[in-house]
């Protein structure tokens, strides 16, 4: 599905179970796309609730470029693509997804490997970004991320998994048990079925 944004279009790959009871909306690190396995992963946990899952491609991507450009500018674009839904996205996607939760109206958000600070450069954290999300936020890092590991006060949830880096590609299977764990308890969901009725609105104001 392709999207039209003031920034250039941008493409979604749209999953879904039947009568889905939220949208899940994910996107990518900055010269990446939307089939990193954490991502992945991500997405099998939003479908396993019952979910209806978005993988958003950034306009610049489609445009081919590697680098995301100015940060309002960004934000905006994805303000464009998403309203009310659980949004998230690994390393740049994650702070995409944070510093727009609130103009979104985001329930909650899944930070994949949030870069916190520069390698090298811890002075230059970026914690603010979590802790301005304004919702819940659940924060999935390994333990030797180079950029930083928030800590367990900058957002609801904080999981660091041994033996994972930047990339979390190891372990795939256990970034989706913790998706699923959190947004299970963060939705009232049991995995595979909603267990109450849905809140959350679809772009237009479309209750799923």
């Amino acid at each position: 599905m392709e999207i039209v944004t003031g920034s250039g279009p941008a493409r979604v790959e749209l999953d879904e179970t039947g009568n889905p009871g939220f949208l899940f909306a994910l996107t990518h690190g900055a010269g990446g796309g939307v089939d990193s396995r954490d991502l992945l992963a991500a997405r099998q946990a939003g479908l396993g609730l019952g979910g209806a899952v978005g993988r958003v491609l950034q306009p610049y991507r489609v445009r081919g470029s590697r680098a995301p450009g100015a940060p309002d500018r960004q934000d905006a674009a994805w303000l464009e693509i998403i309203e009310r839904l659980v949004q998230g996205g690994r390393s740049n996607g994650a702070r995409v997804a944070c510093r727009t939760a609130q103009m979104a109206g985001a329930r909650a958000v899944v930070a994949l490997a949030f870069p916190l600070h520069p390698p090298g450069r811890p002075e230059r954290s970026r914690a603010a970004e979590l802790r301005a999300a304004g919702t819940d936020v659940l924060v999935i890092n390994g333990a030797s991320d180079p950029f930083g590991i928030p800590a367990r006060a900058d957002a609801s949830r904080v999981v660091v998994l041994p033996d994972e880096t930047h990339a979390l590609t190891k372990h795939p299977e256990k970034v989706g048990q913790a998706v699923t764990a959190w947004l299970g308890e963060v939705l009232g969901i049991a995995s595979g079925r909603a267990a109450r009725p849905p809140t959350v609105l679809a772009p237009g104001g479309r209750t799923l």
